[in-house]
């Protein structure tokens, strides 16, 4: 049995070094989350709707207050130049550190799929030498008398690790292929709607179950 127990003990090493990995992808997440909103609210400023100057009480407003800073304010889209310096800047880094998550957060993924092969592999390559040893031990628990066998499957919480460090790869594949497609597809053309969406899929992690993540994280606490 010292090699089902080695195995064992290897796919969970496995196992827990995945998991803190899947936690520095999620922080990455959060903080790319910010970036995004920031982008949201620094375009919404600059497209920023102008003053419906067709009301008649509007005109009349505009009229009796008139000067030429608030003209040139109003002729502006109602954005003064220092705000729209900001914005300017906010979108600029936000763009930046969107951009600098998908680089991170892909070495992350390159990490997540090498700990998916060493935790397939380990089980691949002890696999025949379990069944030797099954073999044996079937063969020793024979009954002369009866001829009954006695099996011993292989521990299933090995495969458990294994499984779930595949779904979870699978997911967060998934997510980062849908982040990386808004990051790409934002510009200065993006609409509102589109924005509201981006933001709102990013929350949610729609490829991300959460039952699946509970499991996972059952399985080491």
């Amino acid at each position: 049995m010292e090699a089902r127990s080695k195995l064992r003990l290897k796919v969970y090493d496995i196992f827990k070094e995945f998991m803190t990995m899947i936690t520095k992808l999620e922080e990455l997440e959060n903080a790319a989350n910010t970036f995004l909103l920031r982008f949201q609210q620094g375009l919404c400023l600059l497209k920023r709707s102008p003053i419906d100057t067709s009301s008649d009480l509007i005109k009349n407003i505009i009229k009796n207050n008139e000067t030429r800073r608030l003209k040139s304010y109003i002729e502006s889209g109602c954005i003064n130049i220092d705000d729209a310096a900001k914005s300017t800047r906010a979108l600029h880094t936000s763009l930046s550190g969107l951009s600098d998550h998908l680089i991170k957060a892909q070495s992350l993924l390159s990490e997540l799929e090498r700990l998916t092969d060493e935790a397939a592999l380990a089980i691949e390559t002890t696999t025949a030498q379990l069944d030797v040893e099954s073999g044996d031990e079937l063969r020793e628990a024979t009954s002369d008398e009866e001829n009954e066998t006695v099996h011993f499957p292989q521990e299933p919480e090995i495969t458990e690790y294994a499984t779930v460090i595949a779904v979870v790869y699978s997911m967060v594949k998934q997510n980062y292929v849908m982040q990386e497609k808004i990051v790409r597809s934002l510009s200065l053309k993006t609409s509102f709607d589109e924005l509201d969406t981006y933001t709102m899929m990013w929350s949610l992690r729609p490829f991300v179950e959460d039952e699946i993540m509970n499991r996972a994280w059952k399985c080491i606490y």
